[in-house]
Order: structure tokens, then C-alpha cells, then sequence
């Protein structure tokens, strides 16, 4: 899934290129590549899918050309995480009705691509062999808000599989103090937005729980892979309800699972998670940047990447961040008001 717009990271994203097709890491490979290396060995290329908002389909051929064209997606407006997977799950099971699917943000990272592969190789084998949905539940570090929960039933697992458990409940973002309760069960799991299931699976899911979405998908079966494709979704995507796939699906469905794991995620939703999962120096500054020199600062995010030489004194606990010819300085304990600087 590659269509959202990112203005969190803004100047460095924009809605012309949000993050997901920027080098946010500063390691030569921007978020939508990485996460298509880290599917190396897990899927062929010629089996990658990308549905991306149409302003976006050429920066995604651009940045993954191993990937076939007729691969990208076409959005014609934003609807959610629900119509985007109901799209690409018929247009799959249209190519390939046995097929088995792993759904993931474009815009996240994972630290640990060895163990990535490893959990992800093992819940497809699990949904191979049953009609299960599977959510990944990353185990949590700290008692964060920003992110939804999975409540697991850890009392029996699956007996397929001794990693993989009921799931008892989906949480919305909690505030800190029952955040802070969650921590301490140790039956919650931060949800990551990555599914795993077969193509069958979630298109029967849809035709239950969502019957009016499925029929608009199942009556464009006849166009799919025809020159009449593209107009037929611009006509008719409009009309899908704008809702997330875990309230259309995953908090109805009676066969759901959570996988624990810990691949060192991240959803990059701010400023401060990409500094948590970037070495800092001695005093705690994160440098994304070729050639940056700080003098009595402290707890700060540098992202100047298109500069020659930065130098700052005498900053704690801010972000500055440039691009194309824009600087941003703000404290990241009011980074919540950069959205509207963006604007």
C-alpha cells in the first residue's frame, strides 16, 4: 500500500512525494524500495503489488522497475485501507485463485530483515493450510499512544502453530495510562496494518462483512487486465465506502490470529519515531546528513541531506529538517503542529 500523503515529515515530504518515496534513513533507498528488499526471497518480483493514488504510479515505476507495470494500481482518490486491499485482492485472485498474500504499508521500516523473513515465510505456510487471517503484533517497547492494540488470548496457541494466537480484541490508541496498563499484561501487541492471508480468505471476508464493496470489485471482474480497466475503476471507486480494513473486516471476522514478533518496526508516523530508530551520539542527536557539526546540543534530529555544511549551537530537543530550499526548526515536543505548517 503506497497511497498515503505523509505531511507529518513535512518539508521533507510533501503531497507531490510523500515519505514513502523518500530516503528518510538517509541510506541510499527510499522507504517504498526498502520495503520491497525486504521481500527478497519471500516473493518473486513478478508477484509484487503496489496500489498507489494514480498521481503517484510513475515516481512508483520509477523507484521499482523490476516491478511489471501492470502491477501498480491506479487509485483514482483516497478511500481507505478496505477498498485499496478489496481492489489488488481480486485483481490477484483474477491472475491466481490459489494465491497466498502478505498486505504491508509502504512507509514502514523493519531493522531486522532476517527475522522479518522468518515470521512472515512462517504465518504463510499457516494460511496456506487453513482459512485464517493473520495480523503481525509487534511486541511493544514502551507505552506508546500512537498506535492501535491486538489483544491476544497467549493462554493455548494455534495448534498448527505454537507462535501464532487467537486474538481477543483490536484497541483503538489508548491515552498513557492504560497504554502503560497494556505494557504490564503482556497479552498486547502494537498492530502493525500487516495482514497475511489467502486470496480466498479475504475475498470471502469482504462478501460476508462487506457485502456492497465486494459486489463493486466482483462486478468489474469481466475488465480486469483489459484497456477498460483503468476507466472502470475511476468510475466506480468513488462509490467504495471510505473505511479501514480492521473495521471492515478484522474486528468482525471470527478466524482471526495475531503473530507476535519483534523485527525492530516502526510505522515512521513523526519526527520522534524516526529518531528512536536512528543512532544517536553521545548526547543523544540523531544526523542524517553528510556533514553536520554540533556544538552544546542535545536530543535533536538533524535531516539535512541536500545541505553542504550545517552547524548548530546551542539546540535541545528540536527537529530541523531541510528540503528543496525549505528549513524547518521546531521543537519536537510540538511536532504535532507541523501538519499545519505544511498546509
Amino acid at each position: 500500500m503506497a497511497g498515503g500523503i505523509g505531511s507529518r515529515f513535512w518539508p521533507m515530504s510533501t503531497s507531490e512525494k510523500p515519505k514513502q518515496f523518500i530516503d528518510v534513513l538517509g541510506v541510499g533507498r527510499t522507504l517504498l524500495q526498502l520495503t520491497l528488499d525486504r521481500f527478497e526471497g519471500i516473493c518473486d518480483p513478478d508477484n509484487v503489488w503496489v496500489v498507489t493514488n494514480a498521481k503517484y504510479a510513475a515516481i512508483v515505476h520509477e523507484q521499482l522497475p523490476g516491478i511489471p507495470q501492470e502491477n501498480i494500481l491506479c487509485e483514482p482518490c483516497r478511500r481507505n485501507t478496505a477498498p485499496c486491499i478489496a481492489y489488488v485482492s481480486w485483481r490477484i485472485k483474477k491472475r491466481d485463485p490459489k494465491a497466498n498474500i502478505v498486505v504491508t504499508p509502504s512507509d514502514h521500516i523493519v531493522t531486522n530483515s532476517m527475522e522479518f523473513k522468518r515470521v512472515v515465510n512462517m504465518c504463510l505456510q499457516f494460511t496456506s493450510e487453513t482459512d485464517a487471517i493473520v495480523t503481525l503484533g509487534m511486541k511493544p517497547t514502551r507505552p506508546e499512544t500512537g498506535y492501535g492494540y491486538i489483544q491476544a488470548d497467549l493462554t493455548t496457541s494455534s495448534a498448527r502453530n505454537k507462535e501464532i494466537f487467537r486474538v481477543d480484541s483490536f484497541r483503538e490508541k489508548p491515552d498513557a495510562e492504560t497504554a502503560a496498563k497494556y505494557i504490564k499484561s503482556k497479552s498486547y501487541f502494537w498492530n502493525a496494518g500487516i495482514f497475511i492471508w489467502s486470496v480466498s480468505t479475504i475475498v470471502n471476508a469482504f462478501r460476508v462483512y462487506m457485502p456492497a464493496l465486494s459486489k463493486i470489485f466482483e462486478n468489474m471482474l469481466p475488465v480486469y487486465e483489459t484497456e477498460k480497466e483503468q476507466a472502470t475503476i475511476d468510475l466506480r471507486y468513488p462509490e467504495c465506502e471510505n473505511i479501514s480494513v480492521d473495521y471492515a473486516i478484522m474486528e468482525k471476522a471470527s478466524e482471526i490470529f495475531v503473530c507476535p514478533a519483534d523485527f525492530g518496526w516502526s510505522d515512521l508516523g513523526t519526527w520522534g519515531s524516526l529518531m528512536a530508530q536512528t543512532p544517536k551520539d553521545l548526547y543523544g542527536n540523531c544526523k542524517i546528513g553528510t556533514n553536520i557539526s554540533l556544538f552544546d546540543t542535545h536530543n535533536c534530529i538533524i535531516h539535512t541531506t541536500e545541505e553542504h555544511k550545517v552547524v548548530i549551537q546551542g539546540l535541545d530537543g528540536y527537529i530541523i529538517a531541510e528540503k528543496d530550499g525549505t528549513l524547518l526548526i521546531c521543537k519536537l515536543s510540538e511536532e504535532q503542529k507541523i501538519k499545519q505548517f505544511a498546509e
